[in-house]
């Protein structure tokens, strides 16, 4: 594999090969392995590198809902627009419903940051910005099967939500159950959206260019999760942050 796609010369014959395919980049390329993650869960950070992330993050978090409602645009199909919609409902909430973007406001206002601050996103890193708003012009300009393999990477993302839990609980005293509960939340709804997403490709993705297009876009969404990651690492622990970013006032 390259940094871009699954390279030449392998070709999918069956649902089943991309299946394999999909899983072995998720064990490969999945952000979990970042070594800013290890730090996160291990304990290795102080509170003001932990907001940075959290900030940072808010971004991504706040930003899926727009990336469904593109993806729900790109559909004539009914049923599969009435079964994407609800991750806008999960992520955004409804009157009297909390939402995943209130669990994730919780989070940063338990990590003491201002949720007006957070909210307006001024302080975030540029390559945040900039590989976030690239994921939603995928899911715009790419075509819809893309779109959906695209979101493919929650097939990975319970056992980080389990490590990110359990680590950040025991490690961090500013940390508690309350503000955590965007991932104990996600646990049961990231398995439920993957699978239909799994089962969505493997059923359209009919010939081996197609299948070979679905996982170049989970490779691309890795990268997406990975480059902000990179970009946090650079910023906060190396200590290179850019002119007008999120400067912490903790240790």
């Amino acid at each position: 594999m390259t940094a871009l796609s699954i390279g030449r010369g392998i070709t999918l014959n069956s649902a089943e090969e991309m299946e394999a395919t999909l899983r072995q980049i998720g064990a490969t390329r999945y952000h979990s392995l970042h070594p800013f993650h290890r730090l996160l869960h291990g304990g290795k950070l102080n509170k003001g590198q932990v907001q940075a992330w959290a900030l940072n993050r808010y971004y991504y978090q706040s930003t899926i809902p727009l990336k469904d409602a593109m993806v729900i645009s790109r559909f004539r199909d009914r049923n599969t627009r009435i079964e994407w919609r609800h991750r806008i409902e999960d992520h955004d909430g409804d009157p009297g419903n909390e939402g995943g973007i209130d669990r994730w406001l919780k989070l940063t206002e338990g990590l003491g940051l201002d949720t007006a601050y957070v909210e307006s996103t001024e302080g975030i890193l540029p390559a945040t910005r900039f590989a976030v708003e690239a994921y939603v012009h995928f899911c715009r300009d790419r075509t819809p099967l893309e779109a959906i393999a695209s979101s493919l990477t929650e097939l990975f993302a319970p056992n980080l939500h389990e490590e990110r839990i359990s680590g950040m609980l025991k490690h961090y005293d500013f940390v508690n159950p309350d503000i955590m509960s965007y991932f104990s939340r996600r646990l049961a709804q990231a398995p439920r959206d993957a699978n239909f997403a799994l089962d969505y490709v493997k059923q359209h993705a009919k010939t081996p260019a197609e299948r070979e297009s679905v996982c170049n876009a989970l490779i691309f969404k890795t990268n997406v999760l990975w480059v902000q990651l990179d970009a946090l690492s650079h910023a906060y622990v190396d200590g290179h942050i850019p002119p007008g970013a999120f400067v912490p006032k903790t240790a």
